[in-house]
Order: structure tokens, then sequence, then C-alpha cells
């Protein structure tokens, strides 16, 4: 298996914007769309039940959306 070579036919300076990391400030878990309990279980990693989703409609009247935020990179 090989690794993939740089494009050749791109200027260095536009391989090297490629080549960074997006700030931790720039990353959005949401697109501003509500959060509802599902989504939280299964950011959580957790299987859909009825514990569970008792367990997100807390943490969401708690924490509202950044709970999400809180789960995801």
């Amino acid at each position: 298996m090989s690794t993939p070579q740089p494009d050749a036919s791109q200027p260095s300076d536009a391989r090297a914007s490629e080549d960074r990391t997006t700030p931790d400030d720039r990353l959005h878990a949401r697109n501003g769309t509500d959060v509802s309990p599902e989504d939280l279980v299964l950011a959580a990693g957790r299987d859909i039940t009825p514990g569970n989703l008792e367990w997100a409609r807390r943490k969401l009247a708690d924490e509202g959306p950044a709970a999400l935020d809180k789960l995801l990179p």
C-alpha cells in the first residue's frame, strides 16, 4: 500500500494550507438545528433505550444544546 503523494500541479503554499489542522474554535458540531435526545444518545455512543433517552432529556434540560457540543470533537 502506497501513501499519497502531494499534487505537483498545486503551488507549495496551497499544499501547505491543506496540511494544517483546523483550529478547535472553527469546528462546529451542529448546523443550528435543534438537538433531540436521540441525537445526544447517539453522539454518546449509546443505544437508544428508554433509560438513555431519559438521561439525554435531563442532560439537555441542564445544559441545553451545548451538551451535544461537549460530546463531539
